[in-house]
């Protein structure tokens, strides 16, 4: 068994097909209709036949309510592995990114964690 597709919920996907690609590097693999909303992943250019991330319309209330109740928590909603978080960080604030977590060391890795604009804090980790 393998994972195939994972989930973040956004508050606007075309707004999240943006900072998913442009800013984080994602690729577009996906994009159909599905009703009011559509059926939108993305994908690493290292692995384009890899784990797809949905990005999912956080419509439904208990999406919206799970959703915002990690954030004021100060929960990541996923984890997001990169080469050196520190340079990461830095790039991302140089975007304007809201970093809500400092590269910090964990044992065996440094984490940091940054606001999606989408809803969503997001770690990323270096091993």
């Amino acid at each position: 068994m393998r994972i195939h597709v994972t989930s973040v919920y956004v508050d606007d996907q075309e707004k999240a097909l943006d900072v998913y690609t442009r800013l984080l590097g994602f690729v577009r693999k996906t994009d159909v209709p599905a009703g009011q909303h559509r059926w939108l992943t993305v994908v690493s250019p290292e692995e384009p036949d890899g784990v797809e991330l949905l990005l999912e319309p956080a419509a439904h209330p208990a999406a919206r309510t799970f959703q915002q109740a990690l954030f004021e928590e100060g929960i990541p909603l996923t984890s997001f592995a990169v080469d050196d978080v520190r340079a990461e960080v830095e790039r991302l604030r140089a975007e304007g990114v809201e970093i809500r977590q400092e590269p910090t060391a964990m044992g065996p890795v440094t984490v940091a964690a940054f606001a999606d604009g989408c809803g969503n804090l997001v770690q990323i980790v270096q091993k």
